[in-house]
């Protein structure tokens, strides 16, 4: 498993640890605690990391971050609401409803900003994007989501938001806070912040699988719903990225532009969504709603750095 990204291993050891070892009972109770610190963590770790100098560096670019928040949160919002309304008719609800929570979220920071570089996109353009899609995807996803689904979705209200509030903003303002005093051990400090990063999702997908495992979705789902949901995913990409890509192209961005657009607009973050399923929804309820992501996830990693590879000797026409 070398070739893979560091991310894909850590997700598939936790998918493998929470179906041969699922943390069920009182137990399971403990590890949504940790869970839930675990959370906590990760988004204090997003404040601490994530420059303000370049947020506000980046806001001007309004010709690329408004159509990528719209692309993102409403074009890819639509597409998971369409798989899901297909697939509802033979997928478990949970597992179809997925595709809708999968559409909702923001893109990856890490990685969309890797592969921009790799493709010779606009690098500093692409962590600003990427970033500030995923602050607003605190503030955006839950609510559309809920919005999106209907009766059929978490009432977000009262309880919710203050969880989000509590979870994953207050962290995050906290870190940009104390930003000013720990920048530099942060940036000493990068290997340690990593790991940390790194175990906080690991920790969420296992808990969350884990109540997958829990509700049997290995006997629920049937070898014909497992293709739909590579089907599914796979037509959602082809739409994330095929879409992200000719809007850049119509919107005439240049070259760098365009690159980041294409991974920040295609992509989707199990980073966010791990951790916001096991905020919003039932614990027996997340690890299957998140399955689609997953595997999403997974095939994104995979075919990322051969349009990358591609990309870089690609030549934008003036």
């Amino acid at each position: 498993m070398r070739f893979l990204d560091p991310m894909v291993r850590l997700i598939f050891v936790a998918v493998i640890l929470a179906t041969l070892l699922p943390v069920t009972g009182e137990a399971r109770v403990v590890a949504q605690d940790i869970s839930n610190g675990a959370v906590f963590l990760l988004f204090l770790l997003y404040g601490l990391r994530l420059s303000r100098g370049e947020v506000l560096a980046g806001l001007g670019n309004h010709r690329l971050l408004v159509p990528l928040v719209i692309w993102v949160f409403g074009a890819m919002g639509l597409a998971g609401w369409a798989l899901w309304q297909v697939g509802g008719g033979f997928l478990p609800p949970l597992l179809a409803i997925g595709f809708l929570y999968m559409g909702v979220l923001p893109s990856t920071v890490q990685s969309a900003t890797a592969y921009s570089s790799l493709a010779g996109g606009n690098v500093a353009t692409s962590v600003v994007a990427a970033a500030l899609i995923n602050i607003l995807g605190v503030f955006v996803s839950a609510p559309l989501y809920s919005l999106l689904a209907g009766s059929q979705g978490v009432a977000f209200h009262g309880e919710q938001l203050v969880k989000v509030m509590t979870m994953l903003l207050l962290p995050f303002a906290i870190g940009q806070i104390l930003q000013s005093f720990t920048r530099k051990w942060v940036l000493g400090h990068k290997s340690l912040i990593t790991v940390m990063d790194r175990g906080s999702i690991g920790i969420a997908v296992y808990v969350a699988f884990s109540g997958a495992v829990a509700q049997g979705i290995w006997t629920k789902v049937d070898a014909f719903g497992w293709l739909w949901v590579l089907v599914g995913c796979a037509l959602a990409m082809v739409f994330g990225y095929g879409g992200a890509w000719l809007l850049g192209g119509l919107l005439r961005l240049s070259k760098g532009d365009r690159i980041a657009m294409l991974f920040a607009g295609g992509q989707k973050s199990v980073a966010m969504g791990a951790p916001l399923a096991t905020v919003l929804f039932p614990a027996a309820s997340a690890g299957i709603i998140i399955l689609p992501l997953v595997v999403y996830h997974f095939v994104q990693m995979i075919v990322a750095a051969p349009i990358a590879t591609r990309l870089r000797r690609f030549e934008v026409p003036a």
